[in-house]
C-alpha cells in the first residue's frame, strides 16, 4: 500500500520519522512521500529522517516558532489561517501514484491534536483517495489538560477521516523507563505494527510473491467501516535458510505444514487476545484483516485460513480477510491482526468521562478565580483607578 505520511505536530513528526527508518529497513516500499508539520522549530530540527523540503513550520506569525503550549484549539486556528502552506507542500505528493493519506498526531497536544483534524478535513474535500488518521492517546499520568485535549481532538478527528487507528501510550508504557527511552521504543512499536501492515502487498521485482496476496484494496476494504480500529502483533523466532525457495516449492524435509500451520494459528490468537495498540472487546469489531508475515517456507495458506476463521468466530462477522507477506531476511513468523470499528472500548469511555470531569472543574476553578479577584480589588468606590 503506497502511502503519503503526514505527521502533525512533534509526536506526529517523530512517529512519521520512524516510519521512514522502518520503511528502509524492511525495504517495504510503503511510503511514498513524508512531510512533517509543526509549530515549534526545534521539533522539526529534532528529525531524522524525513527530508527538509518537506517539514512545515507554521503558525510564525502567532507563536514565532516557539509552539503552542498545549493549546489545541491555536493549534485548529494555525492550521486554518496556515493551510495553503500546508497545501503547498502536499502538492509536491505524486497524488495518482498513492493509494491513500495518513496522518498522524498525537491527541494530547496543541499543534497536532487540534491541526490533525483540520487538515484531514482540507485533504478528503481535495482528494479521492481516502484519508486515514493514526491518534496517539496520551498516558493517563501526563496531566488533566492532555487528557481534555485527546478527548476533544478524538471526537473531532474521528469524524473528519475514513477511519482513526489509535495507539494507546499507556497500554504501552513500561515501568522505570525515562521519558525519552519509553517514546523511542513506543514509536518503534508503533512503525513496525503499522508498517508491517501497510507494506503487505507492495511486491517489488525480486521479491516473494505471497500465495495470498494482500494487497491495498484488501485493507481499504477493512478500513472503510470508518469508525476506531486496532491492530495486534505477535511473533516468533524460527529457523530458516529460506534462499529462493517458498513453502510450495521448498526442499527441505525437515518442514513440517502442521507445526507451521498451528504456529500461525496460535500466533493470530496471541496478536488478537494479546496487547492491542488499543485494548478492546474483539466481538465488537465490524471488520478484520489477518496477515501472515516471515520466511516463506515458515508460511502457507491453511494456517491463515484457520487463523482467519477463528478470527471470523470471534468477532461474529462475515468480513474478516487473510492473506501473508512473506519477508525472507527475517527470522521471526509473525501475525498482524487489524480489527476495525470497535465499538467496546473502556479506555475511550474512561478518556471521555474525565475529560468531562476536568472541563467542569476548570470552569468551577475559573469562576472561583475571577470571584476572589473581583474581591480583591474591591475597595468599596473608595479608590479610583489611574485610568
Amino acid at each position: 500500500m503506497k502511502l503519503a505520511l503526514i505527521g502533525f505536530g512533534q509526536a506526529g513528526g517523530k512517529v512519521v520519522d520512524e516510519f521512514l527508518a522502518f520503511d528502509a529497513r524492511i525495504d517495504g516500499g510503503f511510503v511514498e512521500s513524508a512531510i512533517a508539520i509543526n509549530s515549534a522549530t526545534t521539533d522539526l530540527k529534532g528529525l531524522e529522517h524525513v527530508p527538509m523540503a518537506n517539514r512545515v513550520l507554521i503558525g510564525q506569525a502567532r507563536v514565532k516558532g516557539h509552539g503552542v503550549g498545549a493549546d489545541n484549539e491555536l493549534g485548529a486556528e494555525i492550521a486554518k489561517s496556515d493551510s495553503d502552506e500546508i497545501q503547498a507542500a502536499i502538492d509536491r505528493v505524486p497524488a495518482h501514484e498513492i493509494d491513500a493519506f495518513l496522518v498522524v498526531a498525537g491527541m494530547g497536544g496543541g499543534t497536532g491534536s487540534g491541526g490533525a483534524p483540520v487538515l484531514a478535513r482540507q485533504l478528503r474535500r481535495i482528494y479521492t483517495q481516502p484519508v486515514y488518521g493514526l491518534g496517539l492517546l496520551p498516558g493517563t499520568d501526563e496531566g488533566s489538560i492532555y487528557t481534555l485535549n485527546a478527548a476533544r481532538s478524538f471526537r473531532t478527528f474521528v469524524d473528519e477521516v475514513d477511519n482513526l487507528l489509535v495507539f494507546d501510550n499507556d497500554a504501552w508504557r513500561s515501568a522505570g523507563e525515562s521519558v525519552g527511552s519509553g517514546y523511542d521504543r513506543i514509536n518503534r512499536e508503533i512503525a513496525e505494527r503499522f508498517g508491517l501492515l501497510f507494506a503487505a502487498g507492495e511486491v517489488q521485482q525480486g521479491d516473494h510473491v505471497a500465495e495470498s496476496v494482500v494487497d491495498s484494496s484488501e485493507i481499504i476494504n477493512t478500513l472503510s467501516s470508518s469508525g476506531v480500529s486496532t491492530i495486534g502483533y505477535a511473533s516468533e523466532t524460527v529457523e530458516t535458510n529460506d534462499g529462493l525457495l517458498s513453502s510450495l516449492t521448498s526442499s527441505d524435509e525437515t518442514f513440517d505444514e502442521g507445526e507451521a500451520t498451528n504456529r500461525l494459528t496460535s500466533l493470530v490468537r496471541k496478536a488478537t487476545l494479546g496487547r492491542l495498540t488499543l485494548p478492546c472487546e474483539v466481538a465488537s469489531a465490524d471488520r478484520g484483516l489477518v496477515v501472515a508475515t516471515g520466511p516463506p517456507s515458515h508460511l502457507n495458506r491453511k494456517g491463515v485460513e484457520r487463523g482467519r476463521q477463528w478470527l471470523e468466530d470471534e468477532t461474529g462477522s462475515m468480513e474478516i480477510r487473510g492473506g501473508d507477506y512473506p519477508l525472507p531476511d527475517r527470522d521471526e513468523v509473525g501475525a498482524i491482526v487489524l480489527l476495525s470499528g470497535v465499538t467496546d472500548v473502556p479506555r475511550i469511555d474512561r478518556l471521555q468521562q474525565v475529560a468531562i470531569e476536568t472541563q467542569e472543574t476548570t470552569t468551577e476553578v475559573q469562576t472561583s478565580a475571577d470571584e476572589e479577584f473581583a474581591s480583591l480589588m474591591d475597595t468599596g468606590g473608595e479608590l479610583d483607578a489611574l485610568f
